[in-house]
């Protein structure tokens, strides 16, 4: 028997740099749309639903043929949102997804959710609860700036902290690096991607408990699941992405959504092209 998947889209209107920002047109068609779109083009889903706090939203939503559905105004969070529709689904496992992350690859979003999916062979106690993607690090300034959310993970991919923190630290070498310095090599930099895979159980009862005390110092809440002793399993994302926070993130997905659209599709000819000039 299948796992039954949702998705839910906690999708607020009050975004204090920019406000009605997922109603905002990136190329033609809203920001929530986008990401709705991308859902709709995973293998993985039965369930597509936009939650949110203002009727704005829900008409355009409705109106592009997707379900959303009025929440509180009082949820703290995203994933509270996302809570409050969860408990009325019969998914097993609930995709969260932000409202504002246009550029999201949904082959990635399968293999989030295939993660949580039971494992025969894998003992019951290190089952995730959850899971999640990360992005490699490229620049410097991103692996310094306190926006860009930083993971690092065991071997086997299970997060061991995340941080707005340039993390893992790289003591000084002997020469001493370069000024600036570069950032640590890959793998280990890596930028965490705001998407989470939860077993129903585990979103309701992660929702009912209070912030934890690292939670509140780094401003993440996915800190109070590991201050818990819950296993979150991040996997690689095929390709960054970029979140809209303000009008100038928007042109930059503009563009960004251009130079990929002007891309020539991959064909089975191209892909022999390549293995020949290997």
């Amino acid at each position: 028997m299948e796992t039954r998947t949702a998705v839910v889209i906690p999708a607020r209107w009050g975004a204090s740099r920019f406000p009605g920002k997922v109603l905002a047109q990136l190329a033609g068609r809203e920001v929530v749309l986008r990401v709705c779109d991308a859902a709709a083009q995973m293998t993985s889903v039965e369930t597509i639903v936009v939650a949110t706090d203002d009727e704005r939203i829900v008409e355009v939503v409705t109106g592009a043929g997707f379900d959303a559905r009025m929440t509180s105004a009082r949820h703290r969070s995203g994933t509270d949102r996302a809570a409050e529709i969860a408990q009325g689904l019969e998914a097993e496992i609930v995709l969260g997804l932000q409202a504002d992350e246009p550029f999201l690859v949904p082959s990635d979003l399968d293999r989030v959710v295939m993660a949580l999916a039971d494992d025969p062979h894998r003992a019951a106690d290190s089952s995730p609860q959850l899971a999640t993607l990360a992005a490699p690090i490229t620049a410097r300034d991103q692996w310094l700036d306190p926006n860009v959310v930083k993971v690092v993970t065991s071997d086997d991919g299970r997060a061991l902290y995340f941080s707005r923190s340039p993390i893992p630290y790289a003591r000084p070498t002997e020469p001493p690096l370069p000024s600036p310095s570069p950032i640590p090599a890959s793998p280990h930099a890596r930028a965490h991607v705001g998407v989470y895979a939860w077993k129903r159980q585990a979103l309701l009862s992660f929702s009912a408990m209070p912030p934890s005390p690292l939670e509140v110092l780094e401003g993440l809440e996915q800190l109070r699941a590991l201050e818990a002793g819950w296993t979150i399993q991040v996997l690689p994302a095929s390709e960054p992405t970029e979140g809209i926070d303000t009008p100038e993130d928007l042109h930059r997905a503009e563009r960004r959504l251009a130079a990929r659209e002007s891309r020539p599709p991959v064909t089975e000819e191209t892909i022999r092209q390549r293995r020949n000039q290997e």
